[in-house]
């Protein structure tokens, strides 16, 4: 049989060290103001590429005309 404890022992002192050195990641639920402030920039990234701000204005000019303003 294959000694496999050994290996074991090796991984995990090897993500140990990934965490120490990385910085060791925190479980649980995220701040909702955290989560805003990481994903903005993606979402600005995002309207600027493919032209989301064009988008949105089309969607609520289509809206305003379809209740009457």
């Amino acid at each position: 049989m294959a000694d496999t404890a050994g290996r074991t022992v090796i991984r995990t002192q090897g993500r140990r060290a990934y965490g120490a050195a990385f910085g060791a990641r925190r479980s649980g639920p995220r701040h909702p103001l955290v989560a805003t402030a990481m994903v903005l920039p993606l979402a600005a990234l995002l309207v600027v590429v493919f032209g989301g701000w064009d988008a949105v204005v089309t969607q609520a000019s289509s809206v305003g005309v379809m209740l009457g303003r």
